[in-house]
């Protein structure tokens, strides 16, 4: 892993470790310029597998992932990558339809970028990823030490291990969906605005709550014997959702 620097240009923003995968090198490069210009350390690879190598041989914080690619594709790398790995994923891609955006955040990713993209844009949507993961880092690391397991009914989430057991049987779950699960369930019986869970988990002013509510529906399928008759995640029409105490 590369020292830990400070940078001129980033003020006293500690430097993170942030991975470029893309096949088209012109793409890549002038990513790696603009990354490199605000203090952080990059990475480069030309597809899925040989980003996967770089994965296992380095400390990341961030990738940024191009969907269409040779070998692997950003679709096969994210599923392998998030078996083992926590760090926030941006995918890019040429396409625009809306099964593409649903595609990236159903299979791991936090962020999508449609090509061809504002060089800005994207660097501000790296930033903004990374301040969440360094928040949810402290989060787990620290104040959640305290009380780190919560057990409802047959549903139990980890905060150690990252795990989310369902009558005994550990469930795979993506970042996203996981603090989402344990927002609600550390608060049981208390509703939440699409809004509010958007506010509280990406740390921002909501602005797309439709991701909210594909990351919920996937959350259900994963908990629930019935998701539409659920028996943990509610539905509290025009208000919100809930983890129901049992």
């Amino acid at each position: 892993m590369p020292n830990i620097i400070f940078s001129e240009g980033v003020s006293t923003m500690k430097s993170y470790n942030v991975l470029i995968v893309e096949d088209e090198k012109e793409i890549a490069d002038a990513i790696a310029i603009y990354l490199k210009n605000q203090g952080y350390n990059v990475f480069k690879a030309n597809n899925g597998l040989e980003g996967l190598e770089i994965i296992n041989k380095e400390t990341l914080h961030l990738a940024i992932v191009d969907i269409m690619m040779p070998k692997m594709d950003g679709i096969k790398m994210t599923v392998k990558l998030r078996e083992c790995h926590d760090f926030p994923v941006i995918m890019l891609s040429a396409k625009s339809e809306e099964m593409d955006k649903i595609m990236g955040l159903n299979i791991g990713a936090d962020d999508y970028v449609t090509k061809p993209f504002n060089p800005m844009e994207l660097l501000a949507r790296v930033n903004s990823q990374l301040r969440r993961y360094s928040k949810y880092l402290k989060l787990v690391n620290n104040s959640e030490k305290e009380n780190n397991s919560f057990v409802i009914g047959g549903l139990e989430l980890n905060i150690d291990t990252k795990e989310v057991i369902v009558d005994g049987d550990i469930v795979k779950f993506t970042p996203i969906e996981f603090k989402i699960l344990n927002l609600l369930m550390k608060n049981s019986g208390i509703v939440f605005s699409a809004d509010d869970i958007y506010e509280k988990v990406w740390n921002e002013k909501a602005v797309n709550t439709d991701t909210v509510m594909v990351h919920v529906r996937n959350i259900r399928e994963k908990i629930e014997i019935n998701p539409k008759n659920p028996k943990y995640l509610k539905v509290v029409w025009g208000v919100g959702y809930k983890i129901e105490k049992q």
